[in-house]
């Protein structure tokens, strides 16, 4: 068990060098048209909205999901979507769209209330109320979560350096407590792998990270820690599978945002790690195979196609689900699963998601832009926006036209120590090790 997401400006700084050569190797050439460009900026431009509207005015913490027109009552926000809220905020005052001393003041608000909030060892739960930070829905205690505040956090951090952001950001990430989440407590020292996560009534959960799937950023989080880091050898721990369809291979299909969630905050173009694996050029082959499985259309879905794609972790006509290639799928397809593949396919994502809201219109989109998700046969649209999925969508255009995130994040030590600790270079050859 591996998808757990749902279970119940410019900087001027760089990163100078790591195992041979740098970390930022510039944004891709831009190729847009005028109607791609302007999309971009209204999709990202919408998200922020949402990061700044449903942050708590006093708490700073970012509701789960929201209704994408109307109102709503929802109370439940997410450590997740805090995280992309933090980042957010730099890519809002990067654009202009918001004020530097308000992001400032949210983004110092947010940290310090979340450094008061009930954790274990330094992680937090994964759903808290929007007012009390509390624990809501009996939820676990979840690393990956926690790896999401944490990666916002230090973005948003290294954005405003200099700042009680950056301090507040490095002691949040300090004292994450990686050998309890590797060794459950104590109770197996021996073991590599990092749980899924806690809960007070029953311990540890049982299943670990332990195959290829969106964990990525928490082991890089882990191996670049200064204090109590995961062990180099955690890296090449977890299984590295294989998928192919259509004579296209990578290392797990899956829901599409496996592909997506590490490499919105990691650079991980033109490199391998000490494995041989390429993960950029996985990612590439699983956004083409999931192109492939829509326009093939083998369970004949009146929505898929050219431009009917992005099987995603979303809400379904009968509840949220993980949707992925080969299956599950029943026709539903995620726009933001699509606008968060254009670090991988620039032209397939944009095109696709012109089209999507040129054919579906206002069912598909509102304040903060697209809905969550829509199925053409069951003639089901998403009246909600969830956070998560609007913050890769906005950090993965951002990475596309500038790099903002890559390069902030890379530019943070922790980065440079687990990238060189997990054996990443840029090698003189470009064909990647075969997927085994």
């Amino acid at each position: 068990m591996t998808c757990s997401r749902r279970d119940a400006c410019r900087l001027g700084v760089g990163l100078t060098a790591w195992a041979g050569g740098p970390i930022w190797a510039g944004p891709p050439a831009p190729s847009q048209t005028e109607s791609a460009v302007r999309l971009m900026d209204e999709v990202q431009r919408r998200a922020v909205l949402f990061f700044t509207e449903r942050a708590h005015a006093r708490t700073g913490l970012v509701l789960d999901r929201a209704a994408n027109r109307g109102t709503d009552t929802y109370d439940v926000a997410s450590v997740a979507s805090t995280g992309y809220g933090l980042a957010a905020l730099a890519v809002g005052v990067s654009r202009r769209w918001v004020d530097r001393e308000k992001a400032l003041e949210q983004a110092e608000r947010t940290l310090r209330f979340v450094l008061r909030m009930p954790h274990q060892h330094g992680w937090l739960h994964h759903f808290v109320g929007h007012a009390d930070g509390l624990r809501r829905w009996q939820c676990e205690i979840s690393t990956i979560d926690t790896a999401l505040l944490v990666a916002g956090a230090l973005t948003c951090g290294r954005r405003f350096r200099g700042t009680a952001v950056e301090s507040l950001a490095d002691a949040l990430y300090d004292r994450l407590d990686w050998e309890w989440a590797r060794t459950n407590g104590g109770s197996k020292p021996e073991k590599l792998l990092v749980s899924h996560g806690w809960k007070p009534e029953s311990g540890f959960v049982s299943n670990d990270w332990d195959s290829y799937c969106e964990h990525m950023l928490l082991y890089l989080l882990g191996l670049g820690a200064q204090s109590r880091p995961l062990p180099a050898a955690s890296w090449a721990a977890w299984r590295r599978g294989s998928y192919t369809y259509a004579g296209l291979t990578t290392i797990a299909a899956g829901p599409i945002f496996w592909h997506q969630m590490s490499h919105a905050y990691y650079d991980f173009r033109a490199s391998r790690d000490r494995l041989g694996f390429d993960y950029d050029a996985a990612s590439r082959s699983a956004v083409k195979i999931h192109r492939r499985f829509c326009l093939d259309n083998p369970t004949h879905r009146l929505g898929y196609g050219k431009h009917g794609w992005g099987l995603n972790a979303c809400d379904g006509p009968d509840g949220y689900r993980a949707y992925g290639v080969p299956a599950p799928e029943d026709g539903t397809l995620s726009p933001t699963g699509v606008l968060a593949s254009v670090m991988f396919d620039p032209s397939g994502a944009l095109d696709t998601a012109l089209e999507m809201r040129r054919r579906y219109s206002d069912r598909i989109w509102g304040r903060y832009g697209f809905v969550n998700a829509f199925n053409v046969d069951r003639d089901w649209f998403d009246r909600d926006v969830i956070g998560i999925d609007l913050g890769m969508a906005l950090l993965a255009i951002e990475n596309h036209r500038s790099g903002l995130i890559w390069r902030t994040l890379g530019s943070h030590p922790s980065t440079q120590r687990a990238f060189k600790r997990a054996g990443f270079s840029r090698p003189a050859v470009s064909t990647p090790r075969p997927h085994s």
